[in-house]
């Protein structure tokens, strides 16, 4: 999938501070974004996708509040039962009512995900583009991107999975420190797009005139080149709110990831996949929230895309 992003508008002054003249880069981000909107909402599958995300989201922050039941809560009549008044999806062999294990279990995937994908985007434009930046210096500078591209392409052939394992083990499974092993191991792929789309813009007339005013090499990294690859990091976040998902889960699946008590997709799918002969609820209801949670992100990234891009014809006419 092509990630063709547009630049955003050059910022070589700083609005916040330009005098009365400060409201018109406001209008035009404004106007901007309402033009990315109008477009985005052009895109029925991707207003599906916004819609089904929202109220999965939804789901997981009140679902709790429409039963009497924790997610650790033990139904010792209740043991593999079906689907009832008491129990509507059911219970597992533990006697856990599945409606309540299926809510914290999405709001702790979501949680998972959507704080890994924001720290590796955030480090990812941070290396990427102040590696960009050093390249376009003096020699000592080109080292300083050749140190960083190094690190990035070593962290990229590390096997990530074992790592992971082992940190998982090392936290008895604690989904915060499955949080930092996903965030170190997965900001490098995107860090090293960040650096290529952003070595096109460093020798851009704006960065140029940013370093004759007398910028500083951090304020025309977090001025200039990383708002212009805006469009291109929201799109990633997006798109790697799903992959964090699906990776989350799989680690859990197998016994890598969150561990009982606590409890993710993924240890909902591992404790339905033995039983899903005799009681099929437990693994139907953890599967189905997780195909609409990838595939809501997979529209919803297409959606921004596609709405980002004023190339694409997804979107309609503006």
């Amino acid at each position: 999938m092509s990630l063709n992003m547009p630049e955003l508008a050059p910022t070589v002054g700083d609005g916040a501070d330009d005098g009365p003249g400060a409201t018109a880069p406001r209008r035009r981000r404004g106007a901007r974004a309402a033009l990315v909107w109008r477009r985005y909402r052009r895109n029925r599958p991707a207003m599906a996708g916004l819609v089904v995300f929202g109220l999965l989201v939804l789901f997981s922050l009140v679902g709790g509040l429409l039963s009497p039941y924790d997610h650790t809560d033990v139904d010792f009549a209740a043991l593999t039962a079906a689907p009832s008044l008491d129990h509507p999806l059911g219970t597992t062999a533990g006697g856990n009512d599945v409606y309540a294990q299926a809510v914290h279990g999405l709001q702790r995937s979501l949680t998972i995900a959507v704080t890994v994908s924001l720290l590796t985007t955030l480090i990812a434009a941070v290396v990427g583009a102040g590696a960009a930046y050093l390249g376009g210096g003096r020699t000592w500078a080109r080292r300083g991107e050749r140190a960083l591209l190094t690190v990035v392409h070593f962290l990229m052939v590390v096997p990530s999975f074992l790592i992971l394992a082992l940190a998982s083990q090392w936290g008895s499974g604690d989904y915060r420190i499955l949080i930092v092993a996903l965030t170190l191991l997965g900001w490098m792929t995107t860090a090293r797009v960040v650096w290529t789309v952003a070595t096109t813009l460093r020798e851009r007339e704006y960065v140029s005139a940013a370093r004759f005013m007398g910028v500083t090499g951090p304020g025309i990294v977090f001025r200039h080149l990383i708002p212009n690859i805006g469009s291109l990091l929201i799109v990633t976040f997006t798109l790697n709110v799903a992959s964090t998902v699906q990776s989350e889960t799989a680690l859990s699946f197998i016994g890598f990831g969150v561990q009982i008590p606590d409890v993710s997709l993924g240890t909902m799918l591992a404790d339905g996949g033995s039983s899903m002969a005799t009681a099929p609820w437990i693994f139907i209801v953890p599967s189905v929230l997780l195909v609409l949670l990838t595939a809501s992100l997979a529209f919803v990234g297409d959606g921004l895309r596609d709405a980002l891009d004023p190339t694409s014809r997804a979107g309609g006419r503006a």
